[in-house]
């Protein structure tokens, strides 16, 4: 049984490849089971397009997202027998004003957004994952002549807002928990005590609503060690309850299921017995499970306990 939560492609995202349609299709020719579809929102300030977007407008951006519900829905009925398809959108968190417009957005659209990968992609404005350049005048901004100080200004902000977004709209997925140390991997978020509180802070409340924080396998490709998140933020998480699933974050169908075999790696390494998966459910015969229709389910078999001939074979991919 093989799943992923978090998924983008080149349709609807600039900085991804292929279509919808190829990448639900190599999710099928792997045997994924459950395949989560999560187009980024739009945002809604030219000012926070990313380089490559600069030709598109704010209207571009919302007919897009409107386009990727619509094909994701058509694709999702499709499919049916298959393969079971979650549509649902990864958010944004860049300022309020924002995030008021992003609540508005999942409000106006009721069932056709099914869940919600709650992900944090910039600090004071600034996207800190587009590319170290950027990241680096995030850096800048922050108080304090060192390093550790600038970097622990930017680890503040980035665990506040996960905190504000986790509380405004309780997303079903965790995105990528500890992205803000994407050029950092070895800094440990334990050596920042203000930092680490946070961290326990906000893990503490994901868990007492039933998040699923992901295992996202897209950090192996960003030279990564580990997936996210590292592992003192994985091993936190483990001990207080919280409860896994897996993601490839991947964008286009040449990168659907890549590094999985390093994930469950991780998995085995971090001693993980139990994965979970979001699958329907009915809201009216089943109050509290989900607030849009989903809910977590344990996944069967302990697969990422097995060998990997099978998966390997499946993605053709060396290791």
């Amino acid at each position: 049984m093989t799943v992923s939560h978090h998924s983008h492609s080149g349709e609807f995202c600039c900085h991804a490849k292929g279509t919808l349609a190829e990448c639900v299709e190599e999710a099928i020719r792997q045997g994924f089971t459950t395949f989560g579809l999560s187009e980024h929102v739009p945002r809604y300030q030219l000012s926070h397009l990313y380089p490559e977007e600069a030709h598109l407008s704010l209207a571009d951006l919302a007919n897009t997202f409107e386009a990727y519900l619509s094909e994701a829905h058509r694709l999702k009925k499709l499919h049916s027998g298959r393969i079971r398809l979650l549509v649902g959108l990864e958010t944004e968190f860049i300022d309020a004003a924002g995030l008021d417009e992003l609540e508005r957005l999942i409000a106006r659209n009721g069932e056709a957004i099914e869940y919600l990968v709650g992900s944090v992609h910039h600090c004071d404005e600034v996207p800190i994952d587009f590319d170290k350049e950027r990241f680096d005048q995030c850096l800048q901004l922050q108080p304090g002549t060192s390093e550790h100080d600038r970097l622990s200004g930017l680890f503040a902000t980035y665990f506040d807002n996960q905190l504000t977004l986790l509380q405004r709209l309780r997303p079903e997925v965790v995105g990528h928990f500890d992205l803000c140390r994407l050029y950092y991997p070895d800094v440990d978020f334990r050596s920042f005590p203000d930092i680490w509180s946070r961290i326990e802070r906000n893990v503490d409340f994901a868990v007492s609503y039933g998040a699923l924080f992901e295992i996202n396998a897209a950090a192996f490709r960003k030279g990564w060690s580990t997936a996210y998140p590292g592992t003192e933020v994985f091993d936190l998480i483990l001990a207080k309850g919280g409860r896994f699933t897996l993601s490839d974050d991947s964008h286009g169908p040449q990168a659907v299921g890549l590094h999985y075999d390093r994930a469950y790696n991780y998995l085995r390494e971090r001693n993980v017995q139990e994965l979970w998966q979001l699958v329907p459910t009915d809201k009216a015969s089943a109050p509290g499970e989900g607030q849009r229709g989903v809910k977590a389910e344990r996944i069967e078999g302990q697969p990422w306990l097995k060998e990997w001939p099978e998966l390997l074979a499946r993605t053709n991919r060396p290791t």
